[in-house]
């Protein structure tokens, strides 16, 4: 089959582009707003895209009912974020943090999970979650947009910290077997790390 996005005629029950492009680590942001308020918030559309240094990316797309996205706002406004990362025992409180609530509720309350203090960065980091990067603001790439009343935008972050716990360790090396980090792919659907294997790039 083939079609035209722009045209959304493809003859199925649902856009399968996000399935084509899968799987996609969830990025699972903490933030804070000028006011002190506390948000948490999965995106889809997050990924690390830089090693030296490190950087890392998240893409908001469209509005809530309220107006626009408490996450990039908050970024641009303080300058700072936290990447917790989702797991599968954390993925029911996870979605509940999905939840299109009103700014001023503390998502990560409303979940019940537990804040814990950042190192340099002001938002706190999830205390159920293994691992955490802090980072600070570098810069938003504006999208278009089909719809004018939502704002489609890449934020890119640079991470200035990272928390590992002892307990997802290996001989030294995160091992993902341990905390099994999930990811989304397309429609309701999401995915596990559970089965892993090692390729050796080949030389020259």
């Amino acid at each position: 089959m083939f079609y035209r996005p722009e045209t959304k005629r493809h003859g199925l029950p649902h856009d399968p582009f996000k399935a084509c492009v899968a799987p996609r680590p969830i990025g699972w942001l903490t933030t804070m707003s000028p006011e002190g308020i506390v948000n948490l918030a999965p995106y889809s559309f997050f990924n690390a895209v830089a090693d030296d240094p490190h950087m890392v990316m998240f893409a908001s797309n469209g509005r809530e009912s309220y107006g626009p996205k408490d996450t990039l706002r908050n970024i641009e406004a303080t300058g700072e974020f936290v990447y917790n990362v989702a797991t599968w025992d954390l993925r029911e409180k996870m979605n509940r943090t999905s939840a299109p609530v009103a700014p001023d509720v503390d998502e990560m309350a409303l979940a019940g999970l537990t804040p814990v203090p950042s190192e340099i960065v002001k938002p706190p980091r999830v205390a159920e979650s293994p691992i955490h990067l802090e980072c600070v603001y570098h810069q938003t790439i504006e999208l278009p947009s089909n719809d004018p009343d939502a704002r489609n935008a890449i934020c890119l972050g640079r991470v200035v910290g990272i928390h590992i716990s002892e307990d997802v360790l290996t001989d030294g090396l995160v091992d993902l077997k341990k905390f099994k980090p999930i990811a989304r792919l397309g429609y309701h659907e999401f995915t596990v790390v559970e089965t892993i294997f090692k390729m050796i790039r080949p030389r020259a």
